[in-house]
């Protein structure tokens, strides 16, 4: 017995798990491709019941003790807690069970269909949320797996978060926080959510952009008319909107409302320097997405995603092709995504686009103009503005920041990247409560397709992802 000991203690935690995963890559891959077939559109609610049952059962089975929290009208968080004997330390882990729409036709595959591709050598397994975000789930699960093969325990009590509405924008998430602060309570959290460096070398993140939504419509004529006999006469509802736009943004993505980058917090030093260590790997993203050019004035995409963004993801208005028509549209619809940094926040955007379209002589109105509103005034623009929420960041230099860069460096052989904020957007200030450190741990693979069709996750990140865990639920302090 002391022998056997001996030789578990030799044994790192990253290699515990690998050593195991190697023997069970099957039985892994079986719970994973099992959940990611049910349906998880936070507006399915029957199918979110079923995620959220099927991950508790699955916490349940490692032993762990689990609850579902749960509010009126909203999807249930998944809850599960693991001691460690003598730890005073809590950390908590947070990932989202729903995923984004889908458009089936955009599909090669089914997207609740699980395939497992070989992709020349590099096997990856498409289906919605495979990466976004239920990747995470299952290597949590697997290293708990892992640890009670070899015998090891965790260093820190464990909690475990998943919620069901992330996707939607996590409208529901400030009350659960407000209903069961002991439950959500601990000494740091980290998001597992987001992708690794496009290098695929493995990144921390100590932040996350806000975001704000908004619908824009403009309208034209009651009824579409016949281009040849009143064009140059009534105006055309898609050049009136692409024209507003032109007035917010510039090609090169700088935003030009007034007073728009007023409250951006600079950053720092330390910062500074941590972005200054990630490699520019700029030229090889953009032999790999076919691009020409780059927005930003040639600064890199580390230096461009700690930036405020004003991104127009979807214009509506006529039609194209064989559909297309010698009308003059009723109307056109623009849909915009901001993103927003420290200390920026969605109430004072809002107040400041809409000084910005009023100066442009347009009248807003929050609900659909009927005939007299729209005769009284040249242009009429409904802004339909979505709840939003702000950036947040947490320092590097805490200790527990530093100590989670130390056991991924030891765990991998090198230093992790350490970025200020992650591009994309996660409702990180709500975990910020009370000062709580908040870091980002993404695991999945860049190319991703996250959020669009053949959504895919590579099993090496899944593998990697498993270690990882591993070492972080065993050398935490």
């Amino acid at each position: 017995m002391l022998l056997l000991a001996i030789v578990l203690a030799a044994v790192s935690p990253a290699q515990a798990a690998h050593d195991y995963r190697v023997a069970h890559e099957q039985e892994i891959l079986a719970e994973f491709t099992g959940l990611l077939a049910i349906p998880n559109l936070a507006s399915d609610t029957a199918n979110i019941e079923k995620n959220a049952n099927a991950i508790a059962a699955m916490f349940s089975r490692r032993g762990a003790n689990v609850q579902l929290l749960r509010l009126d009208g909203a999807p249930p968080l998944v809850y599960a807690t693991l001691s460690a004997a003598n730890a005073k330390t809590t950390m908590a882990f947070y990932a989202h069970y729903d995923g984004q729409p889908v458009d089936p036709a955009q599909w090669q595959t089914p997207p609740w269909q699980p395939v497992l591709k070989n992709d020349g050598g590099d096997p990856r397994i498409y289906a919605r949320s495979a990466s976004d975000d239920k990747a995470p789930i299952i290597a949590m699960l697997a290293a708990l797996d892992a640890m009670r093969a070899a015998r090891m325990a965790p260093s820190v009590n464990l909690k475990f978060m998943f919620e069901g509405e992330e996707e939607a924008g996590s409208p529901h998430l400030a009350s659960y926080f407000d209903r069961y602060p002991k439950e959500l309570a601990a000494d740091a959290w980290l998001l597992c959510d987001g992708p690794v460096h496009q290098s695929r070398h493995m990144q921390l993140y100590f932040g996350a952009r806000g975001v704000a939504d908004l619908e824009m419509t403009v309208y034209g004529p009651a009824r579409a008319l016949h281009s040849g006999h009143y064009g140059n006469w009534a105006p055309n509802p898609i050049v009136t909107l692409t024209h507003l736009i032109d007035t917010m943004r510039d090609t090169d993505g700088r935003i030009l409302i007034d007073g728009f980058y007023d409250d951006v917090t600079p950053l720092t030093p330390a910062e500074r320097d941590a972005l200054a260590a990630i490699p520019n790997i700029d030229d090889d993203l953009k032999r790999e997405l076919a691009l020409g050019r780059t927005e930003g004035a040639g600064k890199p995409l580390n230096e461009l995603i700690l930036q405020p963004a004003l991104n127009l993801r979807g214009f509506a208005g006529g039609h194209v092709g064989n559909q297309a028509s010698n009308t003059i549209s009723t109307e056109a619809r623009a849909s915009i995504d901001f993103r927003l940094v420290p200390a920026q926040t969605p109430e004072k955007l809002r107040e400041r686009v809409e000084r910005h379209i009023a100066s442009r002589n347009f009248f807003i109105v929050p609900d659909t103009p009927d005939a007299t509103t729209r005769m009284a005034h040249p242009n009429v623009v409904k802004l339909e503005w979505g709840p939003g929420y702000p950036a947040a960041r947490t320092s590097m230099d805490l200790p527990v920041s530093r100590r989670v860069a130390a056991v991924i460096r030891d765990a991998t052989g090198s230093a992790p990247y350490l970025l200020p904020s992650l591009g994309g957007s996660v409702p990180m200030y709500l975990f910020q409560r009370n000062g709580t450190a908040v870091i980002g741990f993404p695991i999945v693979n860049h190319d991703n397709n996250q959020h669009a069709a053949n959504e895919n996750v590579r099993l090496k990140n899944l593998w990697e992802g498993i270690e990882m865990f591993t070492a972080l639920f065993t050398n935490l302090r």
